[in-house]
């Protein structure tokens, strides 16, 4: 499941520095970091949700 969010995401950030999203937040090309911290945020929760459910 991290592997595939992981995917997901850099495929969002390719998009949004090709074309802005254009959604609140979102208007630059330089704004992918923020896409980033997010992705960082979910891949944590995502992973220690994992790990708590097998363990």
């Amino acid at each position: 499941m991290t592997k595939l969010l992981s995917l997901l995401i850099v495929a969002i950030m390719i998009l949004h520095v090709i074309r802005p999203l254009g959604l609140p937040g979102l208007k630059k090309r330089s704004d992918f970091w923020k896409i980033a911290v997010v992705a960082l945020a979910a891949i944590g929760i995502t992973a220690a949700l994992g790990h708590h459910a097998g363990g």
